[in-house]
């Protein structure tokens, strides 16, 4: 295997990017805790997504089922006919006549994308790439360019987060408060792309109403119907989970649907949509207790060998210092320390080290005081490719 590593050392999209830009061919296979996926390339673009672990729901046929392409009756047949002539699934359903092909292309692509979608949550785990000959089929898979899965991936982290505050769950359901203008026609790509250029620059874009409406908005309104969860439109649309979550907030935020809270309970008790799957930090909570206790054990050293008074203050700047240099030293080394544990933590939460230390007073990781005590000023701090740069302020 040539290339082969974790995560947190090399990215899904350094990964993606590399494999496009060198035009290979073959399986890249991905480890994070008990989850697996194996994302298969050839020249460089992504052909197929298959994941280990994947539950009976994200199956095709079950997929398919969800979507009403088929019934239960034709995938039950053709589950039977595979099991005899061992076929894939797909040409079973076009040869007898349960689904187009073009309907089947669809599906499958969809498949893959949010199977690789998902790796974007991931924020630990392992990679190797073994160059092979891939087959797939080329009458129903079209390859995907890896570029364009980046940017898929990247606008889906970046926007995720705003469109959760609205769309909490599953189990929620919208109703229909007004009619969309039969004038208006869904747009195209471009004019999407356009839209969206001038939203960011404008404030009429939350104002305008219907002509903010874009295919996956109409789309998505088509499908509503009373008590339907946003699961089922998300299996309905076929969009994927994404889409169909920022249409409804869209379609939210502009007036045409309102939430249904006639289940608040069952939604406040169900998983977020496009939430990343955490476990309990004991990693982190450990790291934090055990860094605190080093620091109370040392100062509670420093208060009875050196005299030093933890609590003395500069008139001027209201900053607390220390009387002896040599304790100031040693204090500013350990708080060092410290700054470097949260800066591996915040890296393994989020896979990136921050742009600046305040990030870490956000996250809770650190006191903003701890930034720069027992110094007058702050720490220097410099992120960079390879990591970051920590040195003690020039005074």
């Amino acid at each position: 295997m040539a290339l082969q590593g974790t995560l947190k050392d090399f990215g899904i999209a350094d990964i993606f990017q590399l494999i496009s830009h060198q035009s290979k061919t073959g399986v890249l296979h991905l480890h994070s805790k008990s989850q697996e996926v194996r994302i298969s390339f050839a020249n460089g673009d992504v052909v197929r997504a298959e994941s280990t672990t994947r539950k009976k729901r994200d199956l095709l046929g079950a997929m398919l089922v969800r979507a009403e392409a088929i019934d239960e009756a034709q995938l039950e047949q053709a589950l039977e006919t595979q099991k005899r002539t061992l076929k894939r699934l797909g040409h079973i359903l076009i040869e007898r006549g349960f689904l187009q092909k073009e309907a089947l292309k669809q599906f499958t692509h969809l498949q893959t994308t949010e199977t690789i979608y998902k790796l974007f949550n991931w924020e630990t785990g392992t990679y190797a790439f073994e160059a092979e000959e891939v087959t797939y089929d080329k009458e129903t898979v079209e390859p995907i360019r890896s570029e364009n899965i980046l940017m898929e991936g990247f606008r889906m982290v970046d926007e995720w987060p705003m469109i959760r505050k609205k769309i909490v769950s599953y189990e929620m359901s919208f109703r229909k408060i007004k009619d969309i203008p039969a004038v208006v026609a869904p747009k195209s790509v471009e004019d999407e792309i356009d839209g969206a250029l001038d939203g960011m620059f404008s404030d009429e874009g939350a104002k305008s109403g219907s002509k903010d409406l874009g295919r996956n908005e109409i789309k998505v309104y088509k499908t509503i119907e009373v008590d339907w969860t946003v699961q089922k439109l998300i299996d309905l649309s076929r969009l994927g989970e994404f889409e169909t979550c920022k249409a409804l907030l869209n379609l939210l935020q502009r007036g045409y649907v309102k939430v249904d809270t006639t289940k608040r309970e069952l939604v406040k008790a169900a998983v977020k949509p496009g939430a990343r799957i955490r476990r309990i930090p004991f990693g982190r909570i450990l790291l934090q207790t055990g860094m605190y206790i080093f620091i109370v054990g040392l100062l509670f050293i420093l208060y009875r060998t050196v005299h030093v008074d933890l609590f003395s203050f500069s008139g001027e700047t209201g900053i607390r210092m220390f009387k002896s240099p040599a304790a100031k030293e040693l204090v500013g080394k350990c708080q060092q320390r410290r700054l470097r544990a949260a800066l591996d933590v915040y890296f393994l939460e989020r896979g990136r080290y921050p742009n600046e230390l305040v990030e870490l007073v956000r996250q809770g990781l650190v006191n903003e005081k701890e930034l720069r005590f027992p110094w007058q000023n702050q720490r220097v701090y410099q992120r960079r490719d390879s990591g970051y740069m920590l040195l003690r302020p020039f005074e």
